[in-house]
């Protein structure tokens, strides 16, 4: 019998990677602010992406999903959200365009703060603290007073996302993303990656499309799919008190939602069974992400499956891997012939960078561009061979010029990693790999829409 469900019912199962907070009644004062609190989304808007991804389930549409590996407050900046989502539209044209498919556009912003760590404490100069969980948690300075959790954190994460999601919806349906501005949204420093010529050339064609389209009587101000785009928030729904305060119930249909953001995931390490976190988003109607990796067995991520979507409702789950480019192909497969099996209608998509962190000999942690693609083509290997939709990408990029993951068409040199390396945490994709990667996905995707319409005739 399924067991009755409240907004609360988490704190009855084993909760992991949540802070420990020193004062337990100050975090309650957060949380009952936050409870009252406006939503920084709608039932509604949820219900649509959970839509869209039913059409990717079906083999019907590509989700794309990226931004920044953890948000900070410290580069929390117009222009630095205007380039992600700008770098963001780049790579849907590109997908778009090259493939035929629409894609869903999914942004890890406006709320990807608390990060899950490896090691409760960091040791520097023989000095042991607790470690850095993100910038709605503690602070990333290196100090005692910084990384004790602060619960009025939390309320500057909530006004961060506020803004940013005004921001994001401005450039969404304000004309930013009209596609008669596709030639703009070009990065200067892209100029110098051989992938900006490409790009170029694919912005020509379609305006040749829009000019044609333009002389039959369609254009932008008639057809609002030209001059404006969805795009949706996500985060890793980790900080189980924060995600509480914003669950709100809905008014038309009487589902409870987590209003944080319009797609919640749980990563790799809060997904396992009797998991606090597997119990509250059971519970809410919004889309989810579930993160699939090596220590994942068939059986346990069916399990799972039947709790957190017994309606088998589809587009409710994405199932997002992440194995590493050498350990792709052996360990997805029985996941996908499992799923496949029992009839679950789930998203697959491709997490190519959480398996594939390496510390390079400057002492920095990186991704091999190339290890990203091998996961990227290993992923896609697997789908093909068993029938399946390769659905989707999940990565972390932005639109800032760094030197993060070496490699790419712009060669970034593992002595060139401390010239820009801003994360908080991961190392991410820049703006020109991650133009890359779409095109080099946009060609996989044509290969696997040749093989389907092979296996057709």
């Amino acid at each position: 019998m399924t067991r009755t469900w409240t907004p609360e019912s988490w704190k009855a199962q084993e909760a992991r990677h949540l802070p420990s907070y020193p004062d337990a009644a100050a975090l309650a004062k957060v949380t009952d602010t936050l409870t009252s609190f406006p939503p920084l989304v709608f039932a509604g808007e949820a219900r649509a992406l959970k839509a869209d991804l039913a059409d990717v389930a079906a083999g019907k549409g590509f989700l794309l999903q990226g931004g920044d590996c953890a948000e900070s407050f410290a580069e929390f900046h117009p222009n630095n959200i205007r380039d992600t989502f700008r770098v963001l539209l780049q790579m849907a044209v590109v997908l778009t365009f090259a493939s035929k498919q629409p894609v869903v556009k999914v942004g890890r912003m406006a709320g990807q703060f608390a990060k899950p760590r490896s090691s409760a404490v960091e040791v520097q100069g023989g000095v042991e603290l607790p470690s850095y969980l993100g910038d709605n948690i503690n602070g990333i300075e290196f100090t005692p007073e910084a990384r004790i959790p602060d619960p009025q954190r939390l309320l500057q994460g909530y006004s961060q996302s506020a803004a940013t999601l005004n921001l994001l919806r401005a450039f969404a349906n304000g004309g930013y993303a009209n596609l008669r501005q596709v030639h703009q949204w070009t990065l200067d420093f892209m100029g110098r990656s051989p992938w900006a010529d490409r790009f170029a050339q694919t912005a020509d064609r379609i305006g040749e499309a829009l000019d044609f389209m333009e002389a039959c009587g369609i254009d932008p101000q008639t057809v609002p799919q030209l001059k404006g785009t969805s795009f949706f928030t996500s985060h890793e729904a980790l900080h189980l008190p924060y995600e509480q305060a914003m669950t709100r119930q809905d008014s038309l249909t009487g589902e409870w939602y987590d209003t944080s953001a319009h797609m919640l995931w749980i990563g790799d390490r809060t997904r396992f069974e009797g998991s606090a976190h597997v119990e509250y988003l059971r519970g809410v109607g919004n889309p989810l992400g579930f993160k699939c990796g090596p220590s994942l067995s068939p059986d346990e991520l069916l399990r799972q499956l039947d709790l957190l979507n017994p309606g088998r409702e589809a587009g409710r789950i994405t199932l997002i891997s992440r194995f590493g480019d050498d350990k792709v192909e052996a360990g997805l497969a029985p996941l996908v012939r499992a799923v496949k099996r029992e009839g679950h209608p789930v998203v697959w998509s491709c997490d190519p960078m959480h398996g594939n962190v390496i510390k390079a000999e400057s002492g920095y942690k990186t991704r091999p561009f190339d290890r990203i693609l091998r996961e990227v083509r290993g992923f896609f290997a697997v789908h093909r061979a068993e029938g399946t939709h390769a659905g989707g990408i999940h990565i972390e990029m932005t639109g800032q010029d760094v030197t993060e993951c070496v490699g790419g068409a712009v060669a970034i040199s593992d002595a060139a990693l401390a010239d820009r390396y801003h994360t908080h945490c991961d190392p991410r994709l820049n703006a020109a790999q991650s133009i890359e990667l779409a095109f080099l996905l946009a060609d996989m995707l044509n290969a696997e829409a040749v093989d389907r319409a092979q296996r057709a005739a």
